[in-house]
């Protein structure tokens, strides 16, 4: 597998919050403290221009984080970040804990049973539950959406680009 990339997707821009120029964010992970901890972003414009960015603070609000960025004081300025995609730099962060991973690491990744029978990689998460969705994209038209829990997905490997997944009809 090839080394991990530099940075890391967290978010999007959602929409420009109030006349300062503020940014509402919206994470992948509603828990992600990632914005709360860097100082210096990259975002990604609709265009797929990427420009570096200053964070100059961080709030949280009910479903998204409000950033303010440097040279961006007013809404006018703040427009063409709507839609961008939010990318941290990997140095900036924390190591992950033990047994945890960036959940963008597993974006990419060949999900296969315990026997080794591929069933697809892994395209998105979805975090709209308690815990996060692993969507899986085979040869079937529709996805294979798994918890990410260790009851369905007892073994990830980022150095073999591999993760082992247990399909819930499996367990039956």
């Amino acid at each position: 597998m090839t080394p991990p990339r530099p940075t890391l997707e967290v978010g999007y821009v959602a929409r420009v919050h109030g006349l300062n120029g503020e940014l509402a964010v919206k994470t992948f992970d509603p828990d992600s403290e990632a914005l709360d901890a860097v100082r210096r972003l990259i975002v990604r414009l609709r265009s797929g221009e990427e420009r570096a960015v200053e964070v100059v603070s961080t709030r949280r609000m009910t479903g998204a984080i409000l950033v303010s960025l440097r040279g961006v004081r007013s809404r006018s300025a703040a427009e063409p970040f709507k839609g961008a995609t939010v990318l941290v730099h990997r140095e900036d962060l924390p190591p992950p804990a033990e047994g945890e991973w960036f959940q963008g690491d597993l974006v990419g990744l060949e999900a296969r049973t315990p026997e080794g029978v591929p069933l697809g990689r892994v395209t998105e998460i979805w975090n709209t539950g308690p815990v996060p969705n692993l969507v899986i994209q085979g040869t079937a038209p529709e996805p294979l959406v798994v918890p990410f829990v260790d009851e369905f997905v007892p073994e990830v490997d980022l150095q073999a680009g591999v993760l082992v997944v247990r399909p819930p009809e499996m367990l039956e």
